[in-house]
This record gives C-alpha cells, sequence and structure tokens, in this order.
C-alpha cells in the first residue's frame, strides 16, 4: 500500500494520475461528423467529468482533446 502511495506521490506523475482518472469515468469519444444534438450530448458528458475532477482550463483542454477522433 505504501508503495502505491509513494508512486502516486511522485513529481510529474500528476498528469498520468488526472489522465488515468479521467479515463476511469469512460468519457465518450466524438467522432466527428454533423450531428448537432450528438455534439451538444458529447459536450455536457464531457463537462460533468471535468466538473467532477475539479478540472483546470488546461487539464480540460488536454484530456478534451484525447477524445476527439476523427471521421
Amino acid at each position: 500500500m505504501a508503495n502505491i502511495m509513494d508512486r502516486d506521490n511522485q513529481p510529474g506523475r500528476e498528469d498520468e494520475v488526472r489522465f488515468e482518472l479521467f479515463m476511469k469515468h469512460k468519457p465518450p469519444t466524438f467522432t466527428g461528423g454533423y450531428n448537432p444534438e450528438g455534439d451538444v450530448n458529447w459536450i455536457e458528458e464531457v463537462e460533468i467529468i471535468f466538473e467532477a475532477m475539479g478540472c483546470s482550463e488546461e487539464s480540460k483542454t488536454t484530456l478534451g482533446t484525447y477524445v476527439l477522433r476523427e471521421e
């Protein structure tokens, strides 16, 4: 248990830990295309995750772009 806590408190791991937590929430993937209703739903779902995680604007940008996919 102590090893896990030490690992998670290492400097520079904040981004990795944040990403792992984000992915545990199973964010929806945005695949593009014309679907206004789907687009709004995607934004709302991702914003709920960001709010629950207390993300900064920088983290929102980094994590949000990860779940964007081209058509």
